[in-house]
């Protein structure tokens, strides 16, 4: 049944033509790290991405960490996901970190995932070796689409590939590229080596490198839909302007470093470095009209994020909303958890968008909180609301459900509120869960 509007001491319940068109309209998902269908299909990938091909896969994007800090083992989480380790065993390991974490956002997308995809209930030790089965009986040519467009309800993936700088996908219109700066903007050592595998060549002057950016952007840029780049993981987001005299004396002195001679490269001779080669990538995106998304907010993984740094992010990120003024940024995870900043940077900034991708499941709550405030705070336009940073296809099934939720909620809320009319909301719903997202990304398949 549809849940009925209603007041009870002071808790609004979902208003039933909110969540009919909710559920009626199509979402466009503006983020993920999908892997593409044939590796899965042929279960031949790297193990870094493809750790076992059963059902404990749809549990190594972020619900392993959930599990590990309510206590699981590293050594049984590495057997939990072996792929030879049997679902009952699978099950055995992580039962008792299982219950303790079932409530998470990002156990609710599994949840989620397990009753729309396999007719499952909930994970227990009846349950794990049907779902083991139907697991594998999914996974066939044409699941993507299956599970995207026929059950979930969305329209397309717009995808930052973790393997390549840019994934020439057999699916270019289910499943639109972002072209990743990462590796031209980092400077690590893998980066290097990505360099050299993606164009058979390993610069060593600063011209060559910028030659390599050049030579991506102009092949890659007119069928790209972003550029995305998540250097956050690594250091602050204050990019300062540095001379292009100063990169080239000192982009020598990085590669001697990696091959273990000259002197090594301090960390404010590599930031200025990294400065460089960011704002470099911004403006070949700005000339390019490819909006730049940028991580932003939490990081995934366990015991070592530096909320200090996090807490800068926004402050850090107006100098470049200034100086790249004619460039759109996509700030992405709302930068939780500081996303009221990041209401005020778009509500400041005409280039600055705010992203929910991820959101949900880190913090279904502060999810909704943030929803109702932006759209009372910031023009509507400047959002998109679901992208479900996955590398694993099924459990973005999941998390639409919990993103939809959470949508048809925050607008219950404020209708009864009083801040909008119902009437309204048809409209609305449509802009901020496919059409914002339609009007600002480039169409790689027309452009």
């Amino acid at each position: 049944m549809h849940p009925s509007f209603q007041r009870k001491q002071g808790v609004v319940s979902m208003d039933a033509q909110i969540w009919e068109w909710v559920e009626a309209t199509p979402l466009i998902d503006t983020h993920e790290h999908l892997i593409e269908e044939s590796a899965r299909v042929s279960g031949k990938l790297h193990e870094r991405l493809l750790p076992c091909n059963d059902w404990a896969y749809l549990f190594s994007s972020y619900l392993n960490d959930d599990l590990a800090n309510a206590g699981l083992p590293l050594e049984d989480e590495k057997q939990f996901l072996r792929p030879d380790v049997s679902a009952a065993e699978k099950y055995r390991l992580i039962a008792p970190y299982w219950e303790r974490t079932r409530h998470t956002g990002y156990a609710q997308s599994i949840r989620e995932t397990l009753r729309g995809l396999y007719g499952e209930d909930d994970l227990t030790a009846e349950s794990a070796p049907r779902i083991a089965e139907k697991y594998h009986a999914l996974i066939r040519p044409g699941f993507y689409a299956d599970i995207l467009r026929k059950r979930a309800n969305i329209e397309h993936c717009q995808v930052n590939s973790l393997e390549h700088i840019f994934m020439e996908s057999a699916e270019p219109d289910l499943l639109r590229q972002d072209l990743s700066i990462l590796a031209f903007s980092r400077l690590a050592p893998a980066d290097f080596d990505m360099i050299e595998q993606e164009v058979g060549t390993r610069p060593t002057t600063l011209d060559d490198w910028l030659a390599v950016i050049d030579s991506n952007f102009a092949a890659y840029g007119p069928r790209a839909v972003a550029v995305k780049c998540q250097i956050a993981y690594s250091r602050a987001l204050n990019f300062e302007p540095v001379p292009k005299e100063r990169a080239a004396r000192l982009f020598p002195h990085l590669i001697g470093n990696l091959r273990g001679a000259y002197h090594p490269l301090g960390p404010d001779d590599l930031k200025s470095l990294q400065d460089f080669m960011i704002r470099y990538c911004v403006t070949k995106a700005g000339d390019q009209g490819l909006p730049v998304k940028l991580h932003t907010g939490y990081l995934a993984g366990r015991d070592s994020m530096q909320l200090s740094r996090l807490r800068r992010n926004a402050s850090d990120l107006a100098a470049l909303l200034r100086d790249f003024p004619a460039t759109r940024f996509v700030f992405m995870h709302i930068g939780y958890p500081y996303e009221n900043e990041f209401i005020a940077l778009a509500k400041h900034f005409r280039n600055a968008f705010i992203d929910m991708c991820w959101a949900w499941i880190i913090d279904p709550v502060a999810s909704l909180r943030f929803l109702k405030s932006f759209l009372l705070t910031v023009p509507t336009n400047k959002l998109f609301t679901f992208g479900g940073d996955y590398i694993v296809v099924e459990p973005i099934f999941g998390h639409s459900r919990i993103a939809r939720r959470g949508i048809a909620q925050a607008l219950s809320e404020l209708v009864a509120e009083g801040w909008i009319a119902r009437e309204e909301c048809r409209d609305l719903i449509d802009r901020i869960m496919r059409r914002n997202a339609l009007e600002f990304f480039p169409h790689p398949c027309i452009r």
